[in-house]
């Protein structure tokens, strides 16, 4: 029996395609450690970075974050995970001590990450632990000033480390927002995100509804024996109200009405707003008026989700 080559079972030029064709490329994971005096912000700048959809840790010990990053880099955890913020301070105590060694061994492993200092003066730091009347974590049996200074002593390294440093002395909460915002987010520009819901005033006003608008003042469907049993999702219903006299003059001076009031949430760090629209059952009129209502905001650029709460109800 001679020895005979293997058959050709792949077509030629396979492999050279195979090596030429690129893989799915992975977003590269972002670190963002948050670091600074206490009181100086720290929580209120997690709270921005949440709503911004990073994943965050609050009191972290500074050897979790070689874990943390691990899991990063590992691709076992989420697309929101590829965005980690970590706060790490002096709460940590004897836990903080190690974190030179550790951001050493970060940055020798290759991994990017960020620091961003919070600082404020000493007085307005003393002038905020009176107000919430909390002991300074540092304090110990001396004053809140004995634990702000040990406090800027043992964060001396992290400071100078830091990538941004934002003194908060002269910030309210929004302005403190802003700034973190640019530092993470650099150009993005502001979203708002806006939820339209219809609902039936016989089953309740919303809870949490930051606008009402009653549109009984048109005719409803509902007597029109042809219209009862459809919804304001329905063709012959939205053209039906729709077409009432009023009933797009008054959806284009909602929205109109309702533009300075979106900026005006967006200057102050609202990012979420509930408009409801209402009618007796929440069946035809509302859902037409509502469904109406968030096509010109998404025209404006708004971005916008519809629900009907009382739909089937009835």
């Amino acid at each position: 029996m001679t020895d005979e080559p293997s058959p050709i079972t792949v077509p030629a030029g396979i492999p050279a395609i195979e090596a030429a064709t690129e893989g799915p490329r992975r977003t590269a994971p972002q670190l963002l450690i948050i670091t600074g005096m206490s009181g100086a912000g720290r929580t209120r700048a997690a709270a921005v970075l949440e709503d911004l959809d990073w994943y965050v840790v609050d009191n972290l010990p500074a050897q979790m974050l070689t874990h943390l990053v691990g899991m990063l880099t590992s691709g076992v955890s989420g697309e929101r995970a590829q965005r980690l913020a970590a706060v790490v301070d002096v709460r940590g105590r004897e836990f903080f001590a190690d974190v030179r060694q550790v951001l050493d061994s970060l940055r020798a492993a290759g991994v990017d990450y960020r620091i961003l200092f919070l600082d404020a003066s000493d007085e307005v730091l003393v002038r905020r632990y009176e107000q919430v009347r909390r002991p300074h974590p540092l304090q110990g049996d001396g004053t809140i000033l004995d634990g702000i200074t040990t406090e800027r002593a043992v964060l001396g390294d992290m400071r100078e480390r830091s990538d941004t440093v934002i003194d908060t002395s002269d910030l309210n909460v929004h302005d403190l927002a802003r700034q973190v915002r640019e530092v993470v987010a650099g150009a993005t520009p502001d979203v708002l995100r806006v939820s339209v819901m219809s609902f039936g005033f016989k089953y309740g006003i919303p809870l949490d509804a930051d606008h009402v608008a009653d549109v009984r003042f048109l005719a409803n469907p509902y007597w029109i024996t042809e219209l009862r049993h459809l919804s304001g999702r329905d063709a012959p219903v939205r053209d039906y109200v729709l077409g009432l006299p009023g009933a797009l003059t008054f959806v284009d001076r909602y929205v109109d009405a309702l533009e300075p009031v979106l900026a005006g949430y967006l200057h102050e760090e609202k990012r979420y707003v509930t408009i409801a629209v209402g009618c007796t059952g929440g069946k035809h009129r509302s859902v037409a008026i509502s469904e109406a209502v968030a096509a010109r905001l998404r025209e404006r650029g708004h971005q916008v989700a519809v629900t009907a709460r009382d739909l089937g109800k009835e």
